[in-house]
């Protein structure tokens, strides 16, 4: 692409910075004269997606070149920022600093495991993928393997870890739509959905790439903006990159304080009896049910006898029909109740302090000491499955079929880097800046003076957000504050005293971060069942035009599967998002590394390698979760291996994959000529 047409590209895209940044200046004029904080919410959100729709139709396309992979013609740095943006989704932006918020020097894990994958991407994959220069991960398993096979396992695995990762981003979506109109989340759900179309389903990979970049825009204001004025507030200096090592010196100081406050200690013996009460219950599981549920029945007719007030009644009705009907369910409960439980009668309502490494103590008792191993197993576990599976993620490889050459494919992962750095660098300071302002101004507040924003996320959802005086000293103590990882983000501007429409650009932020990643998942499960499983396996004379229309179709079905599946609030971001690495890690990494750069791999043992450990990987994740294992009628409590928790099963799976690759192919014929020949070539160096 000459350079007129990139000079073009970067007044349009300087153009609409500066129009958001307007936007957003004359919001907060107007937010000082009296403008509805309702009203903020739905400019922000009408103006942002309406932008997205214009890309989007102005995009749209029915030739498959342009409809997968954007013509192959995107520009390193903007494939880059594009990148950047399907790849920084509401799991960076809005889990990564909760989870640091909560686990301290643990979360550093999904820092150094997600960025440490981008350097697996450009050494390992994505310069091949682009010499090979086809659509989908299936189409590069097909023809170095010579098997339709592969091609039809790789499109499966593939469908199945975009919609598990899918599900995420559009319960993000139905968070930040309810933050910004006030619905209820189930609508914001549905509502945020339209979003999402409106920028993938006419145009395709096309649309989404320009989409990507505009969104890419917002989501940096809108996580840079106010981290910088928190940090300014804080500490009078606008690097907080540079400056939280002191705040984080502040805050342990703070924590030190509160492990020993008096009312602290209160809040922790009343959930330690808490946690007693269900230990109890589990000796005997029905027969505690059997009390419980007489105890429920016996309270509503006593307030029908009374002819108490309606409302009290349909809450103690509501209470009953929430209880346990069997006593596996109330088992699977109970326990959950007694892990919280006993997890907020620990210092710092179950926190480990901030600068710590780890939980526990390496030089302490044997408990201590193994609780301390158990945790950097897990840390250990988890930047190994988050690199792989970064290296495995099929909407993300095939970003990279965009660009014009394999050297662009090198210089736009190097981009991707650096707009990625640029977020991940700054996430760790506002965490403790977070953290800093909970301790400091909202533990200890009276309960009458709580800010308005409190009692607004516990009127969304009270699993969420919730403040109870347990001690009854009317003031709010750590071990009586529940705050969601998943809410950090969207609460930081009005937890640090900003003005609400900071706290619209956060959302609108989080919006583009999310429906960013949504798209580039949706084109990859569509792509998969219009291009592998439609085209190439059912019916390969189909038209272009069949293709693309098929293509939206699915496109809009998987969508509504998604969105009906997130509205159940299946888990939190961070979690479910993890799942899908495990997933994509264990089945594709060994499968393309080995496609790559070994030309002994055949197809027997790529075939056994990817199901082996796609079946150990889900079967780990189902039997060492306790929801799954209890939604599929499995007995018994979960039991974990050397402590790794589920979604961190990547970390079994993707070695079993490899051996089973590995013994496979040397035990059946060597590959033919064809695909020794399609190695050569692939990894020969580039004509100059």
């Amino acid at each position: 692409m000459s350079a007129r047409p990139h000079q073009h590209l970067h007044r349009r895209y300087v153009i609409f910075a500066l129009s958001f940044i307007a936007l957003v200046v004359i919001l907060g004029l107007a937010e000082q004269r009296g403008l509805p904080k309702a009203w903020i919410g739905y400019t922000f959100l009408g103006a942002t997606v309406l932008v997205y729709a214009v890309i989007g139709i102005l995009c749209r396309t029915a030739d498959p070149a342009e409809y997968f992979v954007a013509g192959r013609r995107v520009p390193p740095l903007y494939n880059g920022m594009a990148a950047g943006a399907d790849w920084m989704s509401a799991a960076t932006f809005i889990g990564l600093a909760g989870t640091l918020y909560a686990s301290g020097y643990a979360g550093l894990a999904y820092v150094l495991g997600w960025t440490g994958g981008f350097c697996l991407v450009a050494l390992c994959i994505a310069p091949y993928l682009r010499r090979f220069g086809q659509f989908t991960i299936g189409d590069f398993l097909a023809e170095r393997f010579g098997s339709r096979t592969l091609r039809l396992v790789g499109a499966g695995a593939g469908i199945l870890v975009s919609f598990v990762y899918l599900v995420a981003q559009i319960y993000g979506v139905g968070l930040i739509t309810t933050r910004l109109t006030g619905l209820s989340f189930e609508v914001g759900v549905f509502v945020g959905l339209g979003g999402v179309l409106v920028c993938s389903f006419l145009g395709g990979m096309r649309a989404v790439t320009w989409t990507q970049v505009a969104q890419y825009l917002i989501m940096i204001l809108a996580y840079l903006v106010p981290v910088i004025w928190l940090s300014v507030q804080q500490t009078g200096w606008p690097l907080p990159q540079l400056v939280y090592g002191q705040q984080l010196h502040q805050l342990a100081e703070r924590e030190r304080e509160l492990i020993n406050d008096p009312a602290e200690l209160e809040v922790r013996a009343i959930h330690q009896q808490r946690a007693d009460a269900a230990t109890l219950r589990l000796a005997d599981v029905p027969t505690a049910l059997a009390e419980d549920q007489a105890k429920a029945a016996a309270r509503v007719a006593a307030l029908k006898a009374e002819n108490a007030p309606l409302a009290q009644i349909q809450a103690a009705e509501k209470q009953r029909a929430a209880m346990p009907r069997t006593p596996a369910e109330a088992a699977e409960r109970w326990q959950r109740e007694r892990a919280t439980e006993a997890r907020l009668a620990q210092p710092l309502a179950g926190q480990v302090p901030h600068g710590q490494p780890f939980a526990g103590n390496p030089d302490g008792s044997p408990a201590e000491q193994a609780q301390a191993s158990e945790a950097r197993r897990n840390f250990i576990a988890l930047v190994f499955c988050l690199m792989v599976g970064t290296a495995g993620l099929p909407h993300l490889l095939t970003r990279y079929y965009t660009t014009t050459t394999v050297a662009t494919a090198r210089q736009s992962v190097a981009w991707s880097l650096v707009f990625i750095c640029l977020l991940y660098l700054t996430a760790p300071a506002l965490a403790v800046m977070v953290k800093t302002e909970v301790f400091n101004g909202l533990v200890g507040t009276s309960f009458d003076q709580l800010p308005a924003w409190i009692r607004q996320w516990q009127r969304v959802d009270p699993t969420l957000l919730s403040a109870v005086d347990l001690n009854g000293d009317g003031r709010l103590q750590l071990g009586e504050l529940h705050l969601h990882p998943d809410l950090v983000m969207l609460v930081m501007p009005e937890l640090g005293g900003l003005p609400y429409v900071i706290s619209g650009m956060v959302a609108a932020g989080g919006l583009a971060a999310a429906l960013s990643t949504a798209d580039g998942l949706l084109l990859a499960i569509a792509s998969a069942l219009s291009h592998d499983f439609y085209y190439k396996a059912i019916n390969p004379e189909a038209s272009r035009t069949r293709r693309v229309t098929l293509s939206k179709a699915l496109l809009l079905a998987a969508a509504l599967a998604a969105a009906a599946v997130a509205s159940n609030r299946p888990a939190d971001i961070l979690a479910v998002v993890t799942a899908a690495f495990s997933i994509a890690g264990s089945t594709f990494f060994p499968a393309l590394v080995a496609g790559v750069f070994w030309r002994r791999a055949n197809r027997a043992g790529a075939l056994a390698g990817m199901l082996t450990g796609l079946a150990v990987c889900l079967v780990y994740l189902v039997t060492a979760h306790p929801a799954l294992r209890a939604m599929i009628g499995l007995p018994g409590p979960a039991t974990l291996v050397w402590g790794i928790h589920p979604a961190s099963a990547g970390f079994f799976a993707v070695p079993a994959g490899a051996l089973v690759l590995v013994l496979i192919s040397l035990l059946t014929a060597a590959p033919g000529p064809r695909e020794r020949e399609f190695v050569d070539t692939l990894r020969s160096p580039p004509a100059r």
